[in-house]
């Protein structure tokens, strides 16, 4: 039954790699991308297939309970409530929520740092024909967030400051709560794009007063592409136009005859019609499995493994561009090789079984908890041989 938890039992490290089976075959070094779904993420995925194949919508209620289920678990592992949490596509979904609903008047303005990832740009730049301006903050000479000169950049008019909690890029990792009350106390409202810290480090939103939040959870929740959420604050939901609403927006979603736009009292009233039933099925799955961990220790275990590549890395001559202080580290590192082409090296690692990712010129890896010892050690002499490689080459 797809309703099942298919995560019970697991407890340790060992058996945490034991249900990752992309461990057979590669060195996956690239969850800041896109993550290998976990062993009961894809039986869970497998029973809903059969039950869809052989029941049709016979189990439909069944499945609308797992909906339920994820959205409660969700709260809990971020500490809000459930009425607060929306089941979106993505992250690009969550920001839209905020860019589109959100009360613009002429002359209003949104601050994010300038390099942010495109998911948390393009929303806001797609209001410019509303009166909106966005200040795109420059980060300092070492890529990393310029809080100060965000604070700077708030004045009186400013709606909205949104900030990536981890830096795709660099790693750097800001305080939520820090961010929030800089917005705050400009009289702004704060989004936390959580993707690439959503799953490894442990955030409540409420302690932060965090306003609005949106991930995917293809990266670090070890989920599907196509299935994220999307937190906002209770007191919050009438000020955001619902934008792309349907059947499932409204308070009578299963009373079809009476067309009355009654929005439902929850931020569920944004998800519109339809979900993806299959996607969030493996995304509770897989939340099951680190929740089963805590993030206390999964961010103990992620910080421990990126210092133990940070070691590699230099023994290798690299030059580290990530952050490695215990406040802003994460767990994505991003380096250079001196005098080697990137492209080629990225190319001859995933020919040897290590698999990163190129960003900007710069490669980064970016492991998971269920990496170990051994997988750094292998990287270690593979990427000395890659090394060798390209030079020789």
């Amino acid at each position: 039954m797809a309703g099942q938890n298919p995560c019970a039992g697991i407890g340790d490290w060992d058996t945490f790699r034991s249900v990752m089976p992309v461990c057979r075959r590669y060195i996956y070094f690239d969850h800041a991308a896109v993550a290998p779904l976990p062993d009961p993420t894809r039986r869970a995925v497998e029973a809903w297939l059969h039950e869809a194949t052989e029941h049709g919508d016979v189990n439909w209620p069944q499945w609308a309970e797992q909906i339920e289920a994820l959205r409660r678990e969700t709260a809990e592992f971020l500490g809000a409530l459930p009425i607060e949490i929306a089941l979106v596509r993505n992250t690009c979904h969550g920001i839209s929520i905020v860019a589109e609903g959100f009360p613009w008047r002429p002359g209003d303005n949104v601050v994010i740092p300038a390099h942010e990832f495109p998911a948390n740009q393009y929303p806001w730049l797609a209001l410019k024909d509303r009166g909106v301006e966005v200040r795109r903050v420059p980060p300092k000479d070492d890529g990393t967030i310029d809080l100060r000169a965000l604070e700077e950049a708030c004045d009186s008019r400013t709606r909205v400051l949104a900030v990536s909690w981890v830096d795709y890029l660099t790693g750097f990792r800001i305080d939520p709560a820090e961010l929030a009350a800089m917005a705050h106390r400009k009289g702004a409202y704060f989004l936390l794009d959580a993707i690439q810290g959503l799953g490894v480090f442990p955030l409540d939103v409420q302690q932060a007063e965090i306003d609005f939040l949106a991930a995917d959870g293809h990266k670090w929740l070890l989920g599907p592409e196509g299935a994220g959420i999307f937190y906002c604050r209770d007191s919050l939901w009438d000020m955001l136009r619902p934008t792309s609403v349907g059947w499932n927006s409204v308070e009578h979603p299963f009373d079809f005859h009476r067309i009355a736009p009654l929005w439902k009292p929850s931020a569920a009233r944004f998800e519109g019609g339809s979900q993806n039933m299959m996607g969030f099925v493996a995304l509770r799955a897989s939340l099951s499995l680190l929740r089963s961990f805590g993030t206390e220790a999964l961010s103990r275990r992620s910080l421990f493994l990126t210092e133990a590549i940070c070691s590699v890395l230099q023994r290798c001559g690299a030059s580290i561009l990530s952050q490695r202080d215990e406040r802003h580290a994460s767990g994505i590192v991003s380096f250079t090789i001196p005098d080697i082409d990137p492209i080629r090296l990225r190319q001859s690692l995933l020919q040897r079984g290590v698999v990163l990712s190129l960003r900007e010129s710069k490669l980064r890896v970016s492991p998971h908890a269920y990496n170990n010892e051994d997988d750094i050690a292998s990287f270690d002499r593979i990427l000395q041989d890659a090394i060798k490689s390209c030079r020789m080459d």
